[in-house]
């Protein structure tokens, strides 16, 4: 397995500070991951899920690799999965 989370630092709503959840393998096994975690669909953002601090230790339980935030997007990008933001 190969999902991917960053530390929860990154600011978001309800005051919560948040974490990405990445597959460098493939969209289905991060969607698959998703789901075993709980994390709803719409938390989906192309190539990642937004993820609260609430469900970084599962996630980790679940077999998340931790991952510093610099290491997850270079992973990212080697895989060929990552998506861009249009302009």
């Amino acid at each position: 397995m190969s999902v991917l989370i960053d530390p929860p630092i990154w600011p978001g709503p309800r005051g919560m500070m948040w974490s990405h959840l990445v597959s460098d393998a493939s969209l289905d096994e991060l969607h698959d991951f998703a789901i075993r975690l709980g994390v709803p669909e719409r938390a989906f953002d192309r190539d990642h899920y937004d993820v609260p601090s609430t469900v970084h230790a599962r996630a980790v339980e679940l077999g998340a690799e931790p991952v510093s935030s610099q290491e997850l997007l270079k992973r990212l990008i080697a895989s060929g999965l990552r998506r861009r933001k249009r302009r």
